[in-house]
């Protein structure tokens, strides 16, 4: 049973029929994609059960496969799981399969880019690899093909982790940990131990890329080897000074060289380099390949820049710490457009940064009204749409100013995902361009109308 017809569950149920698996997936919706997908998989050989019949099945499978979007505690999950059918995730079906090493990289922050960093400079390094998992190709799709890997570099979140069992990556990268998922798990205690998982089946053969920081103080004591890495403490076997990466006092790459910026990205091009190190690779060679790297769209993405006033694209920060990330980013005059779903996290811990770097901030989305209130005394604007809330800036900013749009929590209150935000933000800025809105005509927010002014003592 593959559970759910989403990428990942359609990857699997396919990896499952190459190797003459009896398969049935199932999925309570009855979307016109859903039932879509569910005709192309039976005409490859699969039994596909949607809507009430899915809920009802009362087969006894041998193993379920459960996509990582789908919790456990799901009303499609309970009836097989009650019945003791044993449950996996698709990231440990494909690695049963797999035939070569696995790098994998979690944290709250930098998943995406790390993970592209590490395979983009590790083929520049002469590894045959692909970057895959929760950056968008499930582990399955690679699995058993006709391609030949030396390794994969996985993304993994923490969903993917629960459901792990024999899931041993040769190289577990930790980036960071901060307030995330908390709609999903009771407390940071439970997001941060489905976290720890990625290292819960190495051995001293493997290795452990992580902050020095955290290595000292936080993380469990670990089997694997480790290579730490630091933006602040030179002890690090990988360090940063300036804008200059050290492998123990060898100079590796001046970050300033490349497209990435902040040291949130040095962090993120350290970690790659440490498993480099890990994997025996050419360290010039992998800094090289970085050197015409872009960075992925919707973080901290300059889509415009006109009259005096720059337009930022970080759709994909889905919690503080990433918000936090970029508003330090920025530097001048700075307008924010934050918030959507309701992720169980409270945003009063990064006011003191708002009251001390936003002109504006601009609310849209589920948690709107609680925002506002975490934020008493911060001028803003709760509004409607995302519509709104571009029109708004655009009226509010003057030359100089930065637009950033950093939500600070996902998107699914409103759109199908970070990507679908980040990408109508970006249609709505170039609408603005198109027509010629006169932002820079309008005044500046040094003197905003009192109805912008909201504070928690008012009324929501």
């Amino acid at each position: 049973m593959v559970l759910g017809l989403g990428r990942s569950g359609m990857a699997a149920a396919r990896l499952l029929l190459r190797h003459g698996v009896m398969v049935t997936l199932c999925d309570s919706g009855e979307s016109p994609l859903v039932l879509e997908r569910a005709e192309l998989l039976r005409r490859e050989g699969a039994t596909v059960l949607t809507g009430s019949a899915a809920l009802a099945d009362t087969t006894a499978y041998d193993l379920a496969i459960l996509s990582p979007g789908i919790e456990e505690t799901s009303p499609l999950v309970t009836p097989f799981t009650s019945r003791g059918i044993p449950l996996i995730g698709e990231l440990e079906l494909a690695f049963t399969l797999c035939n070569c090493p696995v790098v994998a990289i979690t944290g709250t922050n930098g998943k995406t880019t790390t993970t592209e960093l590490t395979s983009l400079m590790l083929r520049g390094a002469g590894f045959r690899n692909e970057a895959c998992g929760n950056i968008g190709t499930p582990v399955s799709e690679l699995v058993d093909t006709e391609e030949s890997w030396d390794l994969l570099v996985v993304e993994v979140s923490s969903f993917q982790l629960e459901t792990i069992r024999s899931f041993r990556p040769k190289v577990a990268v930790w980036l960071n940990l901060s307030p995330n998922h908390l709609d999903r798990y009771p407390s940071m205690k439970e997001y941060r131990q489905a976290k720890l998982r990625i290292f819960e089946n190495q051995t001293g053969e493997d290795w452990a890329v992580v902050p020095l920081q955290e290595l000292e103080q936080d993380l469990p004591e670990l089997r694997a080897r480790t290579i730490s890495f630091s933006i602040t403490d030179a002890r690090a076997d990988l360090a940063l000074h300036g804008t200059n990466i050290f492998h123990r006092g060898n100079l590796l790459l001046d970050v300033s060289e490349t497209r990435l910026r902040g040291p949130h990205n040095a962090a993120n091009l350290m970690a790659a380099f440490g498993c480099g190190l890990a994997l025996g690779a050419d360290l010039r060679r992998m800094a090289s390949a970085i050197l015409e790297y872009t960075p992925p769209a919707h973080r901290c993405e300059l889509i415009s820049e006109r009259d005096g006033i720059r337009w930022i694209n970080d759709s994909k920060a889905t919690n503080l710490d990433a918000m936090e990330q970029a508003i330090r980013s920025v530097k001048g005059p700075l307008i924010l457009i934050a918030g959507g779903k309701d992720k169980g996290f409270e945003f009063a811990p990064i006011a003191p940064l708002i009251t001390g770097r936003v002109s504006l901030a601009i609310l849209i989305g589920e948690m709107r009204h609680r925002i506002a209130r975490d934020w008493a005394g911060v001028p803003v604007s709760p509004v409607g749409s995302l519509e709104e809330a571009v029109a708004l800036a655009a009226r509010n900013a003057a030359a100089g100013t930065t637009v950033l749009f950093s939500p600070g929590t996902s998107s699914f209150d409103m759109f199908r995902d970070y990507i679908a935000r980040g990408e109508s933000f970006r249609r709505l800025v170039g609408e603005l361009s198109k027509n010629g809105f006169p932002a820079s005509q309008e005044a500046a927010f040094s003197n905003p109308p009192a109805s912008l002014t909201l504070t928690a003592s008012q009324p929501q």
